[in-house]
């Protein structure tokens, strides 16, 4: 069982301050409460009594457009008691409450946008906080005080300490997500604000629920009772945070709104780790007069403090690693769509919205489905979107916590171990930053300024597969079985005529892979091989995943060790070393439960290195895994590497989702993010230092944009020129089938690299390549 600290990691979470991108959707500001600070309950002869369904998706894509993961609800509680001209209005449009038609605005809102919606309801009955648990992750009401007898909540009968403690308890019963807080300032004294924090850590600590708690700062508005009441003093803030940091369990985040102060910094030094929702787009609703601050002024005021900004989605990730007790299985997918590998929000920039797709036969190579409506503009492996800029020419910041004593002790000659590895996968802002420039100092010290890439055309051989890799576009069952396109397989005389004409087109290579096609045997992988050596006997076989390998030996009924060396002796040079995924069987149960497992895929490359055969290191990452996962990928390859010798190269593959079965049946994310992407290549190159001297970036899913920022990350080699890449066009990828010399050129030339041809080994084949 991994608990969520090893996935997070206490050091790391502390390095961070979180907020949600959001926007503000204020369904209706009508309210039968009269509390006497509150401007956002208006009469019902200034305003219409709600937005309507389409006004409310309206808003929920324009901030889908600008990358908000989150549609704030927040409404009057029951205006339908108060006001016949609600009730009306609900009546006409059949529903039969508020919360009732809040349902529905959510559903909408998921089903249109993808936005998360956060129901702020206020105290409502446990019927309905089930209710909206099916439609919103997360919930909130504010405590805001226990002291019964306050002016301010006069005339307020939702705002009594029994109704918000009721509400707050049944929502940890239903095992809900919750936001709640209190305010400070509206005539409560010090010892009811330790009372309502006592009584809100209480309820979490029999449930677990309370994700964040909010201590805001009353101001006064005009045109309220309240408006001659003294704002809370900076003092009493600071102090009422201070308090709550202190009686607060640690894993109950604290936040305080940045826009009703005038120093965030203040906020960060009291305690505070979270600055809540943030609009690019939509205004503060409570607090209008109050405009939200940038994001890059919060972010530099992190920073300067040592800490990272990090966009969260409305649950914090210690629920959203937990889905399956937190979150209800309908939202499981929408909260996946929007979450990084560590349950926190996408962090690349642009639109969010849920892939549509509609069925499409025989298109040859490429996907098999085409998307339909609203399109992301933000990057995926595999798209066409340009990644942004994280890895140019700015200087290297210095960075303390864990991450910067992880690469301090790199730095002294440490072997980085698993838990140091999570935390160098957990860098964020300015980490990320100094991550890519260590890796890029070893880089260099181990390969220079040369960039390498090898001559070769990929050949697979057939598209059928007996094996059920959730992730894979590209394998098809036999064709009375299977709706997802053409079926094929090439005969070895086919093979071997692709081999000759890549020969003659100056590939030094061939790539041999394929599906486990239910006809195969041993003998088959063997009379290719002789066929490729027989027609071409100069080129290099670079052929045959761990699983053929391994199904090769099988089917014959032969040990293994005998199997590669038959494939050696017939032609067979070197492996790819595809297959491996994620090397944790944690993760391969889920993603390709019936294929090779971790410890036989490594058993399949170390007795190919002992018999001769090199073979590298791959790992697909962004499905469904997380950085620990990535780390034992790391090291139980590197200590292969330890016993043999035999890896020549380690080459990121991210998962590219688009055509992806496990995606499109809304079972993984929507692979790494562009930040993640970066990581593992400079992590990798750290992780194997002075093991494995080789990191390939793969331009297919990456684009040339991607390569070349990667190139300053600890990258030296670009891979193959391929001429004829499949596997990744049916999974969705756009960046072609090939690539030539003189486009190669165009990455390393702006960076003033040496680009060099070299051999499938690593061996020089050419002097460096001047275009």
């Amino acid at each position: 069982m991994i608990t969520v600290e090893a996935m997070v990691g206490s050091k790391v979470a502390r390095s961070r301050v979180t907020y949600s991108p959001k926007v503000f959707i204020p369904l209706t500001t009508l309210c039968r409460d009269r509390c006497g600070y509150c401007t956002f309950a208006q009469s019902p002869a200034h305003v219409a009594p709600y937005l309507t369904l389409e006004e409310v998706v309206e808003i929920a894509k324009a901030g889908a457009e600008v990358g908000c993961h989150e549609a704030l609800f927040t409404l009057g509680e029951a205006p339908e008691d108060r006001y016949p001209v609600a009730r009306e209005w609900l009546d006409a449009h059949g529903y039969t409450s508020t919360v009732d038609y809040l349902v529905a605005a959510c559903q909408a809102v998921l089903d249109e946008t993808g936005l998360l919606p956060h129901a702020n309801a206020g105290a409502i009955s446990k019927e309905e906080l089930l209710r909206l648990r099916a439609v919103a992750p997360s919930q909130g009401m504010m405590i805001e005080t226990l002291r019964a007898d306050l002016p301010a909540h006069r005339g307020a009968p939702d705002k009594t300490p029994e109704r918000r403690l009721a509400t707050l308890e049944a929502a940890g019963e239903l095992k809900i997500p919750f936001t709640t807080g209190i305010l400070v300032g509206i005539g409560e004294t010090r010892e009811d604000r330790i009372e309502a924090l006592e009584a809100i850590a209480a309820s979490h600590a029999r449930h677990g629920h309370v994700q964040e708690v909010i201590v805001q700062n009353f101001m006064p508005k005009a045109d309220t009772v309240m408006r001659l009441t003294p704002a809370c003093s900076e003092e009493d803030h600071l102090d009422a945070i201070a308090l709550a940091r202190a009686i607060l369990p640690p894993d109950v985040h604290v936040q305080a709104p940045p826009n009703l102060v005038d120093d965030a910094g203040s906020l960060l030094s009291a305690g505070i780790d979270d600055f809540g929702g943030i609009s690019p787009i939509t205004a503060d609703h409570v607090n209008p007069e109050r405009p939200w601050p940038h994001i890059s002024d919060l972010r530099k005021i992190t920073e300067d403090r040592g800490q990272a900004l990090v966009p969260r989605l409305t649950i914090h990730p210690e629920f959203v690693l937990q889905a399956d007790v937190w979150i209800d299985p309908r939202l499981h997918f929408a909260v996946m769509d929007r979450s990084d590998s560590e349950g926190l929000a996408r962090d690349d920039t642009g639109a969010f919205f849920p892939e549509r797709y509609e069925q499409a036969k025989n298109v040859g190579t490429g996907p098999e489905v085409i998307q339909i409506g609203r399109r992301s503009t933000s990057w995926y492996s595999g798209s066409d979107q340009t990644p942004e800029i994280l890895i140019g020419q700015a200087a290297t910041p210095e960075v303390g916590g864990a991450v910067g004593e992880v690469l301090q002790g790199v730095r002294q000659g440490q072997i980085p171990d698993e838990a140091q590895l999570v935390s160098l996968f957990s860098a964020r802002g300015p980490e990320v930053l100094a991550v890519a420039a260590l890796a890029d100092e070893l880089r260099e010290a181990v390969n220079g300024d040369v960039v390498t890439f090898v001559r070769n055309r990929n050949i697979n051989y057939t598209n059928v597969c007996t094996f059920k890799c959730k992730f894979c576009a590209f394998s098809k069952g036999p064709a009375t079985l299977n709706l997802r396109g053409e079926p094929y397989l090439l005969t070895g005389s086919d093979v071997a005529d692709r081999a000759v004409e890549a020969l003659e087109l100056g590939a030094t290579e061939v790539c041999l892979q394929g599906g486990i096609h239910p006809d195969f045997n041993g003998q088959t992988y063997l009379d290719i091989l002789r066929e490729v050596r027989d027609a071409a006997p100069s080129i290099h076989i670079h052929a045959f995943s761990a699983l053929e390998v391994w199904e090769g030996a099988h089917r014959l009924g032969i040990p293994l060790r005998e199997f590669l060396i038959s494939l050696r002796d017939s032609g067979l040079r070197s492996l790819p070393g595809t297959a491996a995924e994620i090397l944790d069987d944690e993760i391969r149960k889920v993603i390709c439960a019936d294929k090779v497992n971790t410890e036989q895929w490594l058993e399949v490359h170390e007795t190919a290195h002992e018999v001769g055969l090199k073979s590298n290191v791959t790992i697909m990452f962004g499905t469904i895994e997380r950085p620990v996962h990535w780390a034992r990928h790391l090291i139980r390859t590197r200590e292969l590497q330890a016993r043999t010798g035999g890896f020549t190269e380690f080459v990121p593959l991210p998962f590219v989702h688009m055509a992806a079965p496990i995606y499109l049946k809304k079972g993984a994310r929507r692979g790494p993010t562009w930040r993640e992407t970066v990581l593992m290549h400079s992590v990798g190159r750290i992780a194997y230092h002075g093991s494995i001297h080789n990191i390939q970036a793969s331009w297919v899913k990456l684009g040339t944009s991607g390569a070349q920022q990667l190139l300053r990350a600890g990258v030296n080699d670009l891979g193959g020129t391929l001429m004829d890449e499949n596997i990744s066009r049916a999974a969705g990828a756009t960046h072609g089938q090939g690539i030539t010399v003189e486009e190669f050129a165009e990455i390393t030339n702006p960076i003033d690299r040496i680009l060099q041809e070299r051999s499938t080994l690593y061996g020089p084949v050419h002097a460096p390549v001047k275009v």
